[in-house]
């Protein structure tokens, strides 16, 4: 059985000012999405699942059915605040949905196989996808699950601090844990965190996680009993959200499961701000050129 994809897609793109998961950025108009799933298909997927906001979903139909038809199926579900379907009978105000791991929530209907969780606004490179599906065709159990590992150096941007999950890795490759560093930085050939004030260096080959995981389905009823838990506890913080790396860290430190840390040489890039689509452009225009992908990359 071949495993699944789940696209997060529904985020609100509050930064960038329009529906940044179908803006285009290929020579043709192609999403950072089409990059992600030509990548998936001529790795192994079997299915992509587009993680969405309801009235997102003409929109998606619109633009991927066309060009998925006949190379891989295709689902969609969709995010929303209803608590009710989690045993959650009171209500509890929110403007924004509540974040990640919430997200692959909606899946769980729809995906009876092994599948990874990626963003749909981030370059992620085939290598990735390739591992990852050597992973979850091989490896993956219950109670063994995967995490790809960028290495920082090749994630950071051009345009200041980012926030990056730095992985403490074991001597067998597994994770052990995750810190969030909330301003990363380059400087002077090095690299740097920042912390009350003070900095201190990273080494460049350290892996990060950009939100690119491997699970089985039995990820599922661990994720909705967390988050029944995560809803009540913060009811009265609106902008609390559930992201997945709560889930690893809630498995690994109850040694509940592992997560292989699969590393990485690809470079990541990706987009937040209005400023990175032209690195980003530019960055997907190098990778035509060098032949990583057509011009036409549907044709």
């Amino acid at each position: 059985m071949k495993p699944t994809l789940l696209i997060l897609a529904a985020g609100m793109a509050s930064r960038y000012g329009s529906m940044k998961q179908i803006d285009g950025f290929g020579p043709n108009g192609e999403t950072i999405i089409d990059y992600s799933i030509y990548d998936a298909i001529n790795a192994g997927f079997g299915k992509v699942v587009f993680i969405i906001k309801e009235e997102f979903v003409d929109n998606f139909k619109a633009i991927f059915e066309p060009k998925l038809a006949g190379r891989i199926e295709t689902d969609y579900v969709f995010q929303n605040f209803d608590l009710k379907q989690f045993g959650i009978e009171e209500e509890i105000y929110r403007e924004k949905p509540w974040g990640t791991a919430h997200a692959i929530l909606s899946g769980r209907n729809v995906v009876k196989e092994p599948f990874c969780v990626i963003n749909a606004d981030d370059y992620y490179g085939f290598d990735a996808f390739k591992k990852m599906v050597d992973f979850l065709t091989t490896e993956v159990t219950d109670s063994n699950y995967s995490i790809i590992g960028y290495e920082i150096g090749k994630t950071l941007s051009e345009f200041g601090a980012v926030s990056r999950g730095v992985c403490k890795v074991d001597a067998a490759g597994n994770l052990e844990e995750i810190v969030e560093r909330t301003k990363v930085y380059p400087k002077d050939g090095s690299i740097f965190y920042e912390e009350n004030g003070e900095e201190f260096p990273l080494a460049f080959e350290t892996p990060v996680s950009m939100n690119f995981w491997g699970f089985t389905p039995a990820v599922f009823k661990i994720t909705e009993d967390l988050f029944r838990e995560f809803a009540q506890a913060n009811k009265d913080k609106p902008k609390a959200e559930f992201f997945i790396p709560l889930i690893g860290e809630n498995l690994v430190k109850s040694n509940t499961a592992t997560f292989k840390v699969v590393p990485t040489s690809n470079k990541w890039f990706g987009v937040t701000y209005k400023e990175d689509k032209p690195y980003v452009q530019d960055s997907i225009d190098q990778l035509v050129k060098n032949g990583t992908y057509p011009e036409k990359l549907w044709n």
